[in-house]
């Protein structure tokens, strides 16, 4: 289970990471919600889902 745990901070910390050097280079960042949808997160906080064709 603590690798479990471990795994789950790594990648919150790196979707964190992203959400901030989006915001210093004025930029976005793309994941895939609770839903399975794809999001562009811009650095102003704006969000905006992404179709299968733009992706």
């Amino acid at each position: 289970m603590k690798k479990d745990k471990q795994l789950t901070k790594l990648i919150r910390l790196t979707g964190e990471r992203a959400r901030l050097e989006a915001k210093v280079n004025e930029s976005y960042v793309v994941y895939k919600d609770d839903f399975g949808k794809l999001v562009r997160e811009y650095s102003n906080g704006e969000k905006e889902y992404v179709s299968g064709k733009d992706s």
